[in-house]
């Protein structure tokens, strides 16, 4: 299977000084708020802890990352969750946890990346059952040692499988009230929402009490749901922000709502289109719900088995909807306040940001919109 269509570049997009390349990307300030550390393990990585662990890989290991076949080895959400599992069943050691959340820090910080919201879900890493606190514990030891040595700085969102009982997620969020975690900022749930079905109301009281609590809270919604999804993501769960959420483009009265509340969309086009979500990218609903007045980021879900990184993914949706180094400049500023960053952190990378787009031609304009209506060219 060819990788999904990039698209071709808009018409109003031929202007090369205010050109939107991989180059400028990188330099941009900016936080990455939808990104899975179960997605970020490198092919190195995993060919060498299962080396350390005695694991047969289940395909050749030049083959693993092959974006060509993926796609049609997984066929769609379900199958990618387990191969999510097959990686983190490799991590046994807290040291490997450790080098994970560090190797992490220095894969955003090559992209440019200053703050990052990293999600874990502890029912992907098996071997670290009933181990909770030393995973995280190793995790944020990970994320401490990158911090100081000058990389990029992130928070954990940890992170509930739909098909986990409502007891299982009290559990979760007691434990998190009780031990206050390192690095631990906000709850999340993740997970194949076509499979579990509609959860929120197994989960809102867990949330609830999260967010009573002074935690964040951050849902996958809208993706392999319809718009149905986000309105609980929102009215049962509270969140915060909502990670995809592409499904709401099919409702105009939850686009409003998201609108008048200015919830935040964690948006990651290219694991839209790899999962089967979308046929192609100029079909990809980011730029129609941005214009509709959405306050929407740019995401990489899980790149490192999706085979790119998120200076290319900007670029490449630059290119196909026309934006201009403004236009990208809106996004990034959303990043940074749709993310759980401490405000001081968010306050020193807004000042940065207004900087960098002034010393490279572009002008940044208040907050995200176009003032159309949905469905706007």
């Amino acid at each position: 299977m060819a990788p999904a269509s990039e698209g071709s570049p808009h018409p109003g997009s031929s202007d090369r000084d205010d050109v939107v390349d991989d180059a400028f990307v990188r330099g941009l300030p900016k936080a990455e708020v939808h990104i899975h550390l179960e997605g970020c393990f490198e092919l190195a990585d995993l060919a060498e802890m299962a080396k350390a662990g005695g694991v047969h890989l289940p395909i050749a290991a030049a083959k693993l990352f092959d974006i060509d076949d993926i796609a049609d080895r997984l066929e769609g959400v379900s199958n990618f969750l387990t191969f999510l599992d097959w990686e983190c069943g490799l991590v046994r050691t807290a040291e490997q946890a450790a080098r994970a959340a560090y190797r992490f820090a220095g894969r955003e910080s090559a992209s440019g990346v200053r703050y990052a919201d990293l999600i874990v879900n502890p029912t992907h890493w098996g071997p670290w059952d009933g181990r909770l606190p030393a995973l995280v514990d190793a995790l944020a030891a990970g994320l401490d040692e990158a911090e100081q040595d000058g990389l990029c700085p992130a928070s954990l969102c940890l992170s509930l499988l739909r098909q986990q009982s409502a007891s299982e997620a009290a559990e979760l969020v007691d434990w998190m009230i009780d031990a206050r975690p390192r690095r631990v900022v906000a709850l999340s749930i993740d997970g194949n929402e076509h499979a579990a079905g509609r959860t929120g109301e197994r989960f809102a009281p867990a949330f609830t009490k999260a967010k009573g609590h002074g935690f964040s809270t951050t849902v996958h919604a809208g993706e392999s749901s319809g718009p149905e999804g986000v309105w609980d993501a929102i009215e049962l769960l509270g969140a915060d922000r909502v990670d995809h959420g592409v499904r709401a483009v099919e409702d105009p009265d939850l686009v409003k709502v998201l609108v008048d509340r200015q919830i935040p969309l964690g948006m990651a086009p290219r694991s839209n289109l790899i999962l089967g979500i979308y046929p192609d990218r100029r079909s990809h609903p980011i730029d129609q719900l941005r214009r509709a007045g959405v306050r929407v980021s740019v995401n990489t879900d899980d790149p490192a088995p999706l085979g790119f990184r998120l200076e290319a993914e900007v670029s490449a949706c630059a290119s196909t909807f026309g934006w201009d180094r403004r236009t990208v400049g809106t996004l990034a500023e959303t990043s940074i306040e749709a993310s759980f960053a401490p405000q001081e952190l968010k306050d020193r990378l807004r000042a940065d940001l207004a900087a960098y787009l002034a010393a490279t031609g572009a002008r940044q304009r208040p907050a995200a919109t176009d003032g159309g209506a949905l469905g706007a060219a």
